[in-house]
């Protein structure tokens, strides 16, 4: 799972290494007003350390090697612009996972994440073999949601104090789909519903 590499037009997943670092620092530092309303943060009371980004890749490799996480880059058109990752996975009974991404300002809207989010679920539903995958959204996040709708993700709850986030503890709406909710790929749900998604 850790190398797995999907490409759907000019938008490609591919795992986050070490060499990510500078243009992830950049990244970063430039969005960190836009990304603030919806990054988790630690709890004041939780007495976490603030992670390097060494140190955030190292741990994410080992889950990925665990089987735990699948960590992805975001590009489009050869440029690092996201990420995207499939977190919390559950075998067993369950198979599921959960799934969080970002994207930078400047390339927000312009299909991105829809496409990057249908590789990973698609990817999840074959190679992988989960049987549900689920996305975690604030009500405010007007630009997640209409990720998930082009999608056809079905709204499954509310999650009251669900994460921590920009000072305080915030609601979020769930979405999932599982394995039979998708007929086909939903890469090819996307194309249908967005026929010009992938040259944009």
């Amino acid at each position: 799972m850790l190398e797995a590499r999907l490409p759907s037009g000019q938008v490609r997943l591919r795992p986050l290494t070490q060499a990510d670092r500078h243009v992830w620092r950049r990244l970063r530092q430039a969005n960190a007003d836009w990304l603030a309303p919806w990054d988790a943060t630690p709890p004041a009371d939780s007495h976490a350390q603030p992670r390097s980004f060494p140190a955030m890749v190292r741990a994410m490799r080992r889950d990925a090697r665990a089987g735990r996480q699948l960590p992805f880059v975001v590009e489009h058109e050869g440029d690092f612009v996201g990420q995207l990752s499939v977190n919390n996975v559950v075998r067993g009974s369950a198979q599921f996972a959960s799934i969080g991404y970002w994207v930078d300002r400047e390339h927000a809207g312009l299909g991105i994440i829809p496409a990057a989010l249908a590789m990973a679920v698609d990817h999840c539903f074959g190679p992988v073999g989960l049987h549900r995958v689920e996305v975690a959204i604030r009500p405010e996040n007007a630009n997640s949601l209409r990720v998930v709708e082009k999608l056809g993700f079905v709204e499954v709850g509310y999650a009251p104090g669900y994460l921590h986030i920009d000072g305080a503890w915030r609601d979020h709406r769930i979405f999932a789909l599982t394995r039979e909710q998708v007929v086909g790929r939903l890469q090819d749900r996307l194309e249908r519903s967005e026929p010009h998604a992938s040259q944009e």
